[in-house]
């Protein structure tokens, strides 16, 4: 079985953080069958980057040099009108390597990442090792930002390897661990951590796109319309079914029946430190990713179910302020109530995202 990560022994052993954390069964691989547009994003993918330096040498200094120079990307840098986020100390990376076992895999390992102290500050990095420079996707799980993990993103992260990409599946503090804008915080620390690290892991740091899935797709989105220069390298993001305006999700959860939109609502206050809008509008306003669109954002694709809890107004109050700065952004719906990755799985889904990702990097 080939193992990507091509560090000396004695390099890989200074930043192994423990015991496997990698979640990669077989069953979970099971779960996603292989894409008919890998073999074009593969080679779209390996054309568009230069080739990598893969001696061990190279590998370790890039690692160990860079490392000794990381800070925290979002540390001292909240936008206009936003709180000041904690700073998050940016540990070396401590992979912890497993080599794929599916046989269409055999390039492809799967390292878990520390990007900061907090146990939930982890993420799965599913990399090649053909020595290319592989444009990267970002993936952020949802679960009401109180909840759910990355272990459930594995057959997702697999789909997206086996399309050329370098993947990363991030975890980030729910807010029963700290309040709004940790999330926010978390998602660009993990990935300042990769482009720092990107050789490592056969990453094209100029060339990514942050994929997230309901509240997940709240962060992707922060993330791209965070300060009016946008993130280096970004090229685009999307959202399944994305909580994009958390005062939508509040109002609506207001005198209603549906119990979805009741606990939506709650856990925005949850979010927001336990603290409703008219008491904190400041914190409000920075959950509100409208408000911070500006002409430095990237393309966006949202994906609503007609009828879902998360409902496509939340994606046409971001689109009609990216219009005004001339950044554009497609929200599409689907028939149904379904919602986050069931939404994700309907017939068409999936390939429409995959060909607007492919279209965005370069």
């Amino acid at each position: 079985m080939r193992t990507a990560v091509t560090v000396s022994a004695l390099a890989l052993a200074a930043l192994v953080i423990g015991p496997t954390a990698v979640h990669a069964s077989p069953a979970a691989y099971a779960t996603s069958a292989p894409s008919p547009a890998g073999a074009k994003a593969t080679a779209k993918a390996a054309s568009a980057t230069k080739t990598r330096a893969t001696t061990a040498t190279a590998r370790t200094e890039a690692a160990t040099g860079s490392a000794s120079t990381a800070k925290s990307a979002s540390a001292g840098t909240a936008g206009k009108g936003d709180p000041t986020p904690t700073p998050t100390p940016v540990p070396t990376p401590s992979p912890t390597s497993t080599p794929a076992t599916d046989p269409l895999l055999q390039d492809v390992s799967v390292d878990t990442v520390a990007y900061g102290p907090h146990v939930r500050q982890r993420m799965d990095v599913w990399h090649h090792s053909d020595g290319v420079g592989h444009p990267g996707v970002f993936l952020i799980h949802g679960g009401w930002w109180s909840s759910g993990d990355k272990k459930y993103m594995t057959a997702l992260s697999r789909s997206y390897v086996e399309q050329g990409y370098t993947v990363f599946n991030i975890n980030y503090r729910l807010s029963s661990d700290a309040a709004w804008p940790a999330q926010r915080t978390d998602t660009l620390d993990a990935i300042a951590t990769a482009r720092r690290h990107a050789l490592l892991w056969g990453f094209d740091s100029a060339n990514y796109v942050v994929v997230g899935f309901s509240a997940g797709g709240h962060l992707a989105t922060a993330a791209g319309t965070y300060k009016n220069s946008g993130l280096p390298g970004l090229r685009g993001v999307v959202g399944i079914s994305p909580v994009i305006s958390p005062l939508t999700a509040y109002n609506e959860g207001t005198d209603t029946v549906d119990a979805n939109r009741r606990k939506l609502r709650e856990s925005a206050i949850r979010l927001a430190g336990g603290c409703e809008p008219d008491k904190c509008p400041r914190i409000w306003n920075s959950m509100e990713v409208p408000l911070h669109a500006s002409s430095g954002d990237v393309p966006v694709l949202s994906v609503h179910s007609q009828d879902e809890f998360v409902p496509a107004e939340h994606s046409v109050r971001l689109r009609d302020r990216l219009a005004r700065f001339g950044v554009n952004m497609t929200v599409l719906t689907e028939p149904g109530i379904e919602h986050s990755s069931p939404l994700y799985r309907l017939p068409g889904v999936a390939e429409t995202v995959h060909a607007w990702v492919a279209a965005k990097l370069l």
